[in-house]
């Protein structure tokens, strides 16, 4: 059951609140949780930022670059060497979604909700990582050879190939908005029990809750990632400016040997 209130212009549904301007419908509640959010990302990243010393490193700093560190050297070692704003990308993602779905835990009588618990938000982000995914393709391969992808291995599964493009953004946002949903469905209804039985389910739950939103934007992150390194190998599995270069360089060793200067 759904409990609305309308007052003022703002209507209240359920723990989420939407406001009209101009015709168009605004969840006031995910805004205000998305811009906390994004706010403490950018709050430890200029804090980490103005702490960076090379004599002297924090443990912070030692901490994060060994993790940066140990992404980059497994991503290379089972993905070859990505794009180096790629895995940066990825960490900002891993922290801002952490941040979106744990923010709720906060006690504010629902005025910080999990924000990822909207599809609208989790549907911009896998907008936004799927464009640029095929943005940065284009810009790697060039558009031909982009557009050639989609025959490989067989023209015959084009349609498939582009059916999978399609629907990336889609399971990329529904995976991390159904599982964030139904953690705030199963607080509601632990909200339902007794006042003196509800406090050990509801803190046992929160814990698994906050477990589950760091292996979601641990999910979110890697999928950005592999999406990413699947960009610059190509639709057929493999790097063709990379191929190509690989080929003539074998040619320019023997000509540099057999001509020399």
């Amino acid at each position: 059951m759904i409990a609305a209130a309308e007052s003022e212009g703002t209507i209240e549904i359920g723990h989420h609140t939407t406001a009209t301007i101009a015709g168009m419908t605004f969840n006031t509640d995910t805004i205000f949780a998305t811009l906390v959010a994004a706010a403490v990302v950018l709050i430890l990243g200029f804090w980490l930022r103005s702490t960076v010393s090379v004599e002297n490193p924090g443990k912070m700093q030692l901490a994060w670059e060994g993790l940066v560190g140990w992404v980059n050297e497994t991503v290379e070692a089972n993905m070859g060497k990505l794009n180096p704003f790629v895995v940066p990308l990825a960490f900002a993602l891993f922290v801002f979604i952490l941040v979106a779905n744990w923010i709720h835990v906060i006690p504010t009588q629902h005025h910080l909700v999990a924000a990822n618990a909207d599809t609208n938000l989790t549907y911009a982000m896998a907008f936004i990582v799927i464009i640029g995914v095929h943005v940065f393709a284009v810009r790697h391969h060039g558009i031909g050879e982009y557009l050639k992808g989609y025959l490989k291995p067989y023209p015959v599964m084009a349609p498939l190939t582009i059916l999978e493009e399609l629907i990336k953004p889609f399971t990329l946002a529904l995976r991390l908005f159904g599982n964030i949903f139904a953690g705030g469905i199963m607080l509601a209804l632990i909200g339902m029990m007794p006042l003196y039985v509800r406090w050990l389910p509801s803190t046992l739950w929160q814990l698994f809750d906050m477990a589950i939103g760091g292996i979601q934007a641990f999910i979110f992150s890697l999928l950005t990632i592999l999406y990413f390194g699947m960009a610059a190998q190509g639709h057929g599995g493999h790097d063709d400016s990379h191929a190509a270069h690989d080929e003539h360089e074998p040619h320019a060793v023997e000509e540099g040997v057999l001509q020399p200067a």
